[in-house]
Protein backbone atom coordinates (compact mmCIF):
# COMPACT_ATOMS: atom_id res chain seq x y z
CA UNK A 1 0.00 0.00 0.00
CA UNK A 2 1.47 3.48 -0.88
CA UNK A 3 1.45 5.96 1.57
CA UNK A 4 0.16 9.23 1.13
CA UNK A 5 2.22 10.86 4.02
CA UNK A 6 5.59 8.63 4.06
CA UNK A 7 7.59 11.55 5.44
CA UNK A 8 4.98 13.05 8.39
CA UNK A 9 4.96 11.89 11.95
CA UNK A 10 2.20 13.74 13.94
CA UNK A 11 0.92 14.22 17.73
CA UNK A 12 -1.12 11.83 19.52
CA UNK A 13 -2.60 10.06 22.52
CA UNK A 14 -4.47 7.02 23.27
CA UNK A 15 -8.10 7.11 23.18
CA UNK A 16 -8.58 4.47 25.88
CA UNK A 17 -7.15 7.95 28.04
CA UNK A 18 -9.22 10.41 26.73
CA UNK A 19 -11.93 8.15 27.96
CA UNK A 20 -10.42 7.65 31.18
CA UNK A 21 -10.39 11.84 31.15
CA UNK A 22 -14.13 11.76 30.39
CA UNK A 23 -15.22 11.30 26.25
CA UNK A 24 -17.77 14.04 24.83
CA UNK A 25 -19.26 15.06 21.96
CA UNK A 26 -19.31 18.78 20.67
CA UNK A 27 -17.24 21.35 22.86
CA UNK A 28 -15.78 20.83 26.64
CA UNK A 29 -14.98 23.95 27.97
CA UNK A 30 -12.65 22.60 31.08
CA UNK A 31 -9.58 22.77 29.57
CA UNK A 32 -7.70 22.14 32.63
CA UNK A 33 -9.15 18.74 32.87
CA UNK A 34 -7.52 18.01 30.29
CA UNK A 35 -4.48 19.66 28.33
CA UNK A 36 -2.36 19.00 30.99
CA UNK A 37 -2.90 15.36 30.76
CA UNK A 38 -3.07 15.29 26.83
CA UNK A 39 0.32 17.56 26.66
CA UNK A 40 1.99 15.51 29.80
CA UNK A 41 5.27 13.81 27.14
CA UNK A 42 4.32 10.60 29.25
CA UNK A 43 0.85 10.60 27.85
CA UNK A 44 1.76 11.65 23.79
CA UNK A 45 3.69 10.29 21.30
CA UNK A 46 4.62 10.68 17.69
CA UNK A 47 3.16 8.09 14.75
CA UNK A 48 3.53 7.74 11.79
CA UNK A 49 0.17 9.68 9.98
CA UNK A 50 -1.03 7.52 6.99
CA UNK A 51 -1.28 4.67 10.41
CA UNK A 52 -2.78 7.17 12.62
CA UNK A 53 -5.19 8.36 10.12
CA UNK A 54 -7.07 5.01 10.17
CA UNK A 55 -6.63 3.99 13.59
CA UNK A 56 -9.33 5.50 16.11
CA UNK A 57 -7.43 3.83 19.19
CA UNK A 58 -5.70 7.01 18.97
CA UNK A 59 -6.51 10.81 18.88
CA UNK A 60 -4.48 12.89 17.08
CA UNK A 61 -3.98 16.25 18.66
CA UNK A 62 -5.03 19.04 16.65
CA UNK A 63 -4.91 22.86 17.19
CA UNK A 64 -7.89 24.65 16.02
CA UNK A 65 -7.51 28.45 16.20
CA UNK A 66 -10.46 30.64 15.73
CA UNK A 67 -9.86 34.29 14.70
CA UNK A 68 -11.87 37.34 15.76
CA UNK A 69 -11.75 41.15 15.32
CA UNK A 70 -14.43 43.44 16.38
CA UNK A 71 -17.25 40.80 16.87
CA UNK A 72 -16.64 38.81 13.91
CA UNK A 73 -15.11 35.64 12.87
CA UNK A 74 -12.71 34.65 9.92
CA UNK A 75 -14.31 32.61 7.58
CA UNK A 76 -12.69 30.74 4.26
CA UNK A 77 -12.90 27.56 2.13
CA UNK A 78 -10.86 24.84 1.49
CA UNK A 79 -10.03 24.52 -2.22
CA UNK A 80 -9.83 21.40 -4.01
CA UNK A 81 -6.30 20.65 -3.69
CA UNK A 82 -6.26 20.24 0.35
CA UNK A 83 -4.38 17.60 1.57
CA UNK A 84 -6.94 16.59 3.21
CA UNK A 85 -9.88 15.20 0.44
CA UNK A 86 -12.77 14.15 3.24
CA UNK A 87 -13.05 18.55 3.94
CA UNK A 88 -12.21 19.40 0.34
CA UNK A 89 -14.48 22.19 -0.39
CA UNK A 90 -15.67 22.82 2.98
CA UNK A 91 -16.23 26.42 4.89
CA UNK A 92 -14.24 26.39 7.87
CA UNK A 93 -14.33 29.04 10.81
CA UNK A 94 -10.64 27.17 11.99
CA UNK A 95 -7.22 26.58 11.42
CA UNK A 96 -5.85 23.34 12.09
CA UNK A 97 -3.13 21.55 11.72
CA UNK A 98 -1.32 18.66 12.83
CA UNK A 99 1.70 18.52 15.54
CA UNK A 100 4.70 17.02 13.76
CA UNK A 101 7.70 15.73 15.25
CA UNK A 102 9.63 18.53 13.94
CA UNK A 103 8.32 20.54 16.41
CA UNK A 104 9.90 18.45 19.11
CA UNK A 105 13.45 17.18 19.22
CA UNK A 106 11.70 14.17 21.15
CA UNK A 107 9.66 11.21 20.91
CA UNK A 108 6.90 13.14 22.70
CA UNK A 109 5.81 17.13 23.39
CA UNK A 110 5.01 19.29 26.04
CA UNK A 111 2.47 21.84 26.71
CA UNK A 112 5.71 24.26 25.35
CA UNK A 113 6.40 23.13 22.12
CA UNK A 114 2.81 22.48 21.48
CA UNK A 115 2.47 25.98 21.76
CA UNK A 116 5.49 26.65 19.11
CA UNK A 117 3.70 24.48 16.98
CA UNK A 118 0.28 26.00 17.52
CA UNK A 119 1.98 29.95 16.04
CA UNK A 120 4.30 27.41 13.31
CA UNK A 121 0.79 26.61 12.04
CA UNK A 122 -0.58 29.60 12.01
CA UNK A 123 2.45 31.28 9.88
CA UNK A 124 2.50 28.78 7.93
CA UNK A 125 -1.47 29.23 6.83
CA UNK A 126 -1.74 32.97 7.09
CA UNK A 127 0.11 36.23 6.64
CA UNK A 128 -1.63 38.67 9.61
CA UNK A 129 -0.68 42.35 9.28
CA UNK A 130 -1.25 43.22 12.88
CA UNK A 131 -0.16 41.75 16.33
CA UNK A 132 -2.38 38.81 17.77
CA UNK A 133 -2.80 37.15 21.16
CA UNK A 134 -4.22 33.34 21.50
CA UNK A 135 -5.81 31.36 24.49
CA UNK A 136 -6.98 27.97 24.30
CA UNK A 137 -10.76 28.08 25.02
CA UNK A 138 -11.85 24.23 24.58
CA UNK A 139 -11.69 21.19 23.73
CA UNK A 140 -13.78 19.80 20.53
CA UNK A 141 -14.38 16.36 19.46
CA UNK A 142 -16.86 14.75 17.10
CA UNK A 143 -17.08 10.59 16.78
CA UNK A 144 -19.93 10.73 14.10
CA UNK A 145 -17.71 10.93 11.33
CA UNK A 146 -14.15 9.20 9.90
CA UNK A 147 -12.28 12.79 9.97
CA UNK A 148 -13.60 13.15 13.59
CA UNK A 149 -13.01 9.45 15.12
CA UNK A 150 -9.33 10.04 14.80
CA UNK A 151 -8.96 13.51 15.65
CA UNK A 152 -9.31 16.10 18.99
CA UNK A 153 -9.34 19.34 18.67
CA UNK A 154 -8.07 21.95 20.86
CA UNK A 155 -9.69 25.54 20.29
CA UNK A 156 -7.69 28.90 20.30
CA UNK A 157 -9.43 32.10 20.26
CA UNK A 158 -6.69 34.24 18.16
CA UNK A 159 -7.64 38.19 19.38
CA UNK A 160 -6.55 40.41 15.93
CA UNK A 161 -5.71 43.95 15.98
CA UNK A 162 -6.57 44.15 12.51
CA UNK A 163 -8.65 42.22 9.99
CA UNK A 164 -5.82 42.43 7.94
CA UNK A 165 -5.49 38.71 7.41
CA UNK A 166 -4.88 37.33 3.82
CA UNK A 167 -3.75 33.28 3.23
CA UNK A 168 -0.23 31.73 3.00
CA UNK A 169 -1.33 28.57 1.17
CA UNK A 170 -3.45 27.68 -1.71
CA UNK A 171 -5.79 25.66 -0.08
CA UNK A 172 -6.87 28.58 1.62
CA UNK A 173 -9.42 30.37 -0.48
CA UNK A 174 -12.22 32.83 0.29
CA UNK A 175 -10.78 34.24 3.35
CA UNK A 176 -13.19 37.10 5.04
CA UNK A 177 -14.91 37.71 7.95
CA UNK A 178 -18.50 37.76 9.36
CA UNK A 179 -21.21 37.67 12.30
CA UNK A 180 -22.05 34.95 14.25
CA UNK A 181 -25.74 36.09 12.29
CA UNK A 182 -24.17 35.44 8.88
CA UNK A 183 -22.12 32.60 9.69
CA UNK A 184 -25.43 30.76 11.08
CA UNK A 185 -27.21 31.53 8.13
CA UNK A 186 -24.55 29.55 6.42
CA UNK A 187 -23.91 27.01 8.72
CA UNK A 188 -24.75 24.10 6.47
CA UNK A 189 -21.73 24.82 4.32
CA UNK A 190 -19.08 24.17 7.36
CA UNK A 191 -17.24 21.34 7.99
CA UNK A 192 -18.98 19.67 11.18
CA UNK A 193 -16.22 21.13 13.53
CA UNK A 194 -16.52 24.73 12.64
CA UNK A 195 -20.44 23.76 12.83
CA UNK A 196 -19.83 23.01 17.28
CA UNK A 197 -17.38 25.76 17.39
CA UNK A 198 -20.39 28.27 15.77
CA UNK A 199 -22.78 26.65 17.72
CA UNK A 200 -21.01 27.61 21.29
CA UNK A 201 -19.24 30.70 19.91
CA UNK A 202 -20.94 33.01 22.65
CA UNK A 203 -19.28 30.60 25.40
CA UNK A 204 -15.87 30.47 23.69
CA UNK A 205 -15.98 34.46 23.66
CA UNK A 206 -16.74 34.48 27.57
Amino acid sequence: MSLRYPNEHVLVVPRPLFDQLGSFHGLAYEVDRYLPVLLDPTNNYFLQRDEAEHDPTKKQIIPYAIFHHRGKFLRYVRSKKSGEQRLAAKASLGIGGHINSEDAAVSSLERSTYLAGVEREVAEELTIAGSWSHRVVALLNDDSNEVGQVHLGVVHLVELETDEVTSNEETIIDVGFYTPDELRAGRDQLESWSQLCLDGIERLMA
